[in-house]
């Protein structure tokens, strides 16, 4: 996902509103950026092309993933890889208590099966 914003939140504010008041002059997308970018204390074209499009995204005038959503796609994530792992365990743990149930069923030297086991842990 993209870093914070060096930026306050009230200049790319800024930086939009003068954007949207050059288009009225320049029909030309491109050209309104340009435009604004020439103004003192703004950024490249492109950081304003992309403060624009994550505005419009904002916005819901264009197709994409909005700030929120991204946090919540990125913490759902974080929550899946925590819980794969958490099953793999589980998964572990099953396989270790089975072998001991069927070793003691069986009579088999516990010992024999505990190192297996250790084994197969140690080795995923």
């Amino acid at each position: 996902m993209a870093r914070p914003s060096r930026c306050p939140l009230e200049f790319c504010r800024r930086a939009m509103h003068m954007v949207a008041e050059v288009r009225n002059d320049h029909p030309n997308e491109t050209a309104a950026l340009q435009a604004a970018a020439e103004r003192p204390d703004i950024g490249s074209r492109e950081t304003l092309r992309t403060w624009l499009k994550q505005h419009e995204i904002e916005a819901g005038t264009r197709p994409g993933a909005t700030t929120e959503e991204s946090a919540q796609l990125k913490a759902l994530k974080k929550e899946s890889t925590e819980l794969k792992r958490a099953n793999e365990t589980l998964k572990g743990a099953a396989s270790f208590f089975a072998a001991e149930l069927c070793a003691t069923k069986r009579d088999v030297d516990r010992k024999a099966v505990q190192d297996r086991m250790r084994w197969a842990v140690a080795a995923a």
